[in-house]
């Protein structure tokens, strides 16, 4: 009996030798996300209790919403000057004037008559001019855009559009642009400025867009007397 339990107690030693021993190299893989990028992260997670995994590629789709942050400014200057200066001068002379019996009779008058210019015309004129030029606009606001394509390298392809009706007042927002998915944050936000081809168009249409615009009759005016 005792040599059983000899033979038993021999094999179980044998079986725990065969672990893995903690001070053995063992070949650690670097591991990849689904489009092949290296992770090192990865590999230390098994290994660590303070290692915190990066969350995985948020992954977007036609149709989905993403929040634009708009935070544009523009800012241009211009300016222009113009000097011009003209002389005109001219001087007429006759020499002879016919009468009209004589030119009825075919005859000249052959007296001598002053020679002196009797039109002597001079102009001149002069024009100086300047102009300056100076406009800056800011834009600042949050809109929901829609994924309406994604290219085939991941681009996605964003377009929002608002409407904001306040009794006769309607203010239209449209905007416009394409992003990396990779530029889209976790909160499902990505910054107007991460825009590629960005197109901002705002309409306001009612009583105050009529009365800040000019009427015909001043702008006629101006075009007509624009200096």
């Amino acid at each position: 009996m005792k040599a059983i339990l000899a033979i038993t107690a021999a094999f179980s030693l044998a079986g725990a030798a065969d672990a893995q021993s903690l001070y053995e190299s063992r070949p650690v893989g670097v591991p990849q996300d689904i489009n092949g990028n290296a992770q090192p992260s990865e590999s230390l997670v098994g290994y660590s209790m303070f290692v915190i995994a990066p969350p995985p590629p948020k992954r977007l789709e036609v149709h989905d919403l993403v929040t634009i942050i708009v935070n544009e400014t523009s800012r241009s200057t211009r300016t222009q000057s113009l000097e011009t200066e003209k002389e005109y001068s001219s001087d007429v002379n006759f020499d002879a004037f016919l009468s009209l019996s004589d030119l009825v009779e075919g005859r000249l008058v052959s007296d001598e008559v002053s020679t002196d210019p009797l039109l002597e015309i001079d102009s001149s004129s002069e024009f100086a001019g300047e102009g300056e030029y100076e406009r800056a606009d800011r834009l600042t606001a949050r809109i929901q855009a829609e994924v309406i394509d994604i290219k085939p390298n991941g681009v996605l392809v964003l377009e929002a559009r608002t409407t904001i009706q306040t009794d006769e007042e309607t203010q239209v927002f449209v905007l416009a642009g394409n992003c990396r998915s990779a530029d889209v944050t976790e909160q499902n936000t990505v910054q107007s400025s991460q825009l590629h081809n960005l197109s901002i168009i705002t309409r306001n249409e009612g009583e105050v867009r009529k009365s800040a615009k000019k009427g015909y009759i001043p702008r006629v005016l101006e075009t007509v007397f624009s200096f």
